[in-house]
């Protein structure tokens, strides 16, 4: 998903014809090197990787310290690292507060650093845009185990508490909620609850967990709504949580047996 946002942030995103360099550059911030230096490599010149773990403040303030430095400013911070955490035990009253933690510490304290050091730079030059991921499952309960959903629902009160400061400043700072896509994050999800079915068969149970017949949420969706935050089309946009979910958290169809007459 992030690449898919990146290549068309790198195809859309043009800098002045004044400016040093016609097209922006990407920085690629992730735990995971070898499959960020391959995506980085697929993107070309206009891509790097530096690998970030997301639960170390440090890490974070190097990542975007360097790219100030390389490149003089700023422009967009994507915070996307996320994790679903284990689906067992699933009462809450067996609730494993360490594995509560761990997953806080990825997709609430990773994403508070991340709008932290952002605006560090972004405050002073008075311009920038910060996004978020979240998930329909902050958006809904019961959709994904606890400590997930507990943390999603985070999201979007960081952004507007994060909004009510920095539109002082003219940052602008929004989240995303995607449907479910059949990412890697999403197949291993799925593939530990039901071990014995294919993948080709996951997918196509992502596919149909939509509301909207005829359509299905994709990377491309979301990179779609990301980079429409992010450019210049989105300027007046903050604090808002873009929900990419085709109705399914808009409503819930009365589902109980009419009373009958005799």
């Amino acid at each position: 998903m992030a690449a898919v946002l990146i290549r068309s942030v790198v195809r859309n995103f043009k800098r002045p014809a004044t400016a040093a360099s016609a097209a922006y550059s990407t920085v690629i911030a992730d735990l995971d090197a070898e499959t960020g230096i391959i995506t980085a490599k697929e993107l070309g010149s206009a891509a790097e990787f530096v690998r970030c773990d997301v639960t170390v403040e440090a890490d974070i303030a190097r990542a975007v310290e360097m790219t100030v430095e390389r490149y003089g400013k700023l422009d967009v911070m994507y915070n996307n690292a996320g994790i679903v955490g284990p689906m067992t035990p699933a009462s809450i009253s067996e609730l494993d507060m360490k594995e509560f933690e761990r997953v806080m510490r990825v997709n609430v304290f990773g994403v508070a650093s991340g709008i932290k050091h952002a605006a560090k730079f972004m405050i002073p030059a008075r311009s920038g845009c910060i996004l978020c991921t979240s998930s329909v499952a902050g958006v809904t309960g019961g959709l994904a185990p606890h400590s997930y959903t507990i943390s999603k629902f985070t999201i979007p009160g960081i952004v507007k508490s994060a909004a009510s400061e920095l539109c002082q400043h003219g940052v602008r700072i929004n989240c995303i909620s995607p449907a479910t896509v059949a990412t890697p994050l999403t197949l291993r999800y799925l593939r530990k609850v039901f071990p014995k079915v294919s993948e080709e068969k996951l997918r196509e149970t992502v596919k149909g967990m939509g509301e909207l017949k005829g359509a299905e949420c994709e990377e491309a969706d979301v990179a779609k709504a990301a980079l429409y935050l992010a450019s210049n089309d989105g300027k007046y946009v903050t604090g808002h949580n873009l929900v990419v979910d085709g109705g399914m958290t808009a409503f819930k169809i009365a589902g109980f047996p009419f009373p009958s007459e005799s």
